[in-house]
Formats: C-alpha cells, structure tokens, sequence
C-alpha cells in the first residue's frame, strides 16, 4: 500500500481503500465538519455506526466535501438493538436515510454476543444474516461484514450461509494484536480492520511506541496506524482536529522492521481495552 487511494479487494470484487476514517463519539456537528476534512485530505473510507447516533452528521460531511458519492467507501453498523430478520431490514433503511444514500458500501453486525441472545447465538446470528442477504441481493448493500466478531462467531454465519463476511472491524493494536483472528481472516478471504488503533489514547503513555516513533521520525499516531497497515489490516483511526485527521494517513513515507514490528506486538502484556465479544453485550451499550 502506498497512498490512502490504494485498495484490497473483497472475495465480491468490490475495492475496500485501505485507511479508512473514524467517528466514534462524535455528534452531528462535529461528525460533518471532520468527515468532510477527512475527505479533503484524500481519505476514501468512512465508518459510523447506528449506535453512534451520528449518521445525520457523517451524511452532510459526505456531501459538504465535493467528493463523488461512489468515490467513498461508506460503512455503518447495525445496532445491537435490532438484530432479527425485520428489525435489521428496517434499521439499514433507517441508517441510508439519515445517511443521505441509497446504498451502503458495507454493513456489519456490530456486535455477535448480546445478553438477549446468550443462550442461541447461533438462531440470532443466523436470522439477522439472512436480512444482510436481502439487503445485498437488493442492491441496497455493496459488501457485508460483521464488527467484534471472534473466529468462533465467523464460523456461525461461514458454515450456514455461501455469502459469508467480507470484512470483520475489531480490536487491534499494539495492546491486542489478535494474531488469532487476523489470520482466520485471511485465511477465509475476510478483510480484517482495526478499531481504536491509538488503543484509545493509551498509545501515547507506552515508552515503547514513543521511542520507537522518535527513531523513526514519525508521530505515536503514525507509528500505530503503518503497524497495521503492514500487517495486512485496515485501521480505523479517528480524530477531530484537521492536522491531526492529515497526520494519521500520512504513513506511506516510511516502514517499519520485522524486528520493531514485533517489539510493538510485545505490548498485548498491558491487554485489550473492555470486554472480549464472547462477553453479552446489553442493547443500551453505544460504541465498539
């Protein structure tokens, strides 16, 4: 990968630009005026969420940028609260209104465990997929995926269904590398992608990353950001200040050795940031 326009390609064909942007936790008003920079400053994926109540924002930052509709990789999520054949149909529906679109270049399952569906996972999971089918084969969906979602729950919708996940977005980074589930993904053709690749501001606090990004000449945020991109993963980092949106993609001037590649990996001692997805999750959780 060499600039923010380079791409994977999904089992379906469809080209996934391999940094895309974040706006977890970020209102309306703040969401259009950093997807919009974002935008100018050459990114091409954009991901929001129905729980992060902000795809009335993320909308406007698309159409206040000037750039083409079908230029930008645009992802949502399906919220916990509307798993199940008609909910999720309905709740996608919802989601392409607020977003301004008609389609959506990627849907995902945010979360696969849910203390409603603990005891038949499987049912659940199941159920909700075939409304991805419909949403899919209706043109409504250029590509289908899940979030959180470990081995163990790909392997539900794999062994049932012939269109399985194309992408899976999930915990990565220096904290918790996830070599486990990265490789299953590779392995299944399934597009890994990292959220919270600044291990949620905890990057800067590691003496490793700092040292590491001073040898190199690069900012923590970059340094986090090209570790994954080396490892086949595309990150999802977020901000909402203008040079630092520009400061976080800017990664393709330099790369990082085998051998610091792995020191960074020597970080999972400090772990992954709340709950593991076979931990329930409650409807009314918002976020990742």
């Amino acid at each position: 990968m060499n600039s923010l326009q380079d791409t994977y390609s999904l089992y379906n064909g469809v080209q996934v630009p391999c940094i895309a942007f974040g706006t977890w936790k970020m209102p309306d008003d703040v969401a259009a005026s950093a997807v919009c920079c974002a935008l100018q400053s050459g990114y091409r994926h954009i991901d929001t969420a129905g729980a992060y109540q902000n795809e009335t924002g993320v909308g406007e930052g698309l159409r206040q940028s000037g750039v083409a509709r079908r230029e930008i990789f645009l992802v949502s999520k399906l919220p916990n609260d509307d798993h199940g054949y008609a909910k999720t149909i309905a709740s996608c529906e919802a989601s392409l209104k607020r977003l301004g679109t008609d389609y959506l270049d990627a849907y995902l399952i945010h979360w696969p465990v849910l203390v409603e569906n603990q005891d038949h996972v499987a049912e659940d999971l199941c159920d909700t997929w075939r409304a991805f089918e419909r949403l899919y084969l209706d043109g409504k969906l250029r590509a289908v995926g899940v979030s959180n979602f470990m081995p163990e729950h790909l392997e539900i919708i794999k062994s049932n269904f012939s269109l399985y996940p194309m992408l899976d977005q999930v915990q990565l980074h220096p904290q918790c590398p996830d070599e486990e589930t990265v490789d299953y993904c590779k392995a299944n053709r399934i597009l890994p992608e990292a959220w919270s690749p600044l291990i949620q501001g905890q990057a800067f606090k590691r003496e490793l990353l700092v040292e590491l990004a001073a040898a190199y000449g690069v900012s923590v945020a970059q340094l986090c950001v090209r570790w994954l991109v080396q490892r086949g993963v595309v990150p999802v980092p977020k901000s909402t200040h203008p040079d630092r949106i520009r400061n976080n993609a800017d990664v393709f001037g330099f790369a990082i050795s085998e051998a610091d590649m792995a020191r960074i990996a020597t970080l999972r001692t400090y772990g992954r940031i709340g709950d593991p997805p076979t931990r329930p999750r409650t409807h009314q959780v918002v976020g990742f």
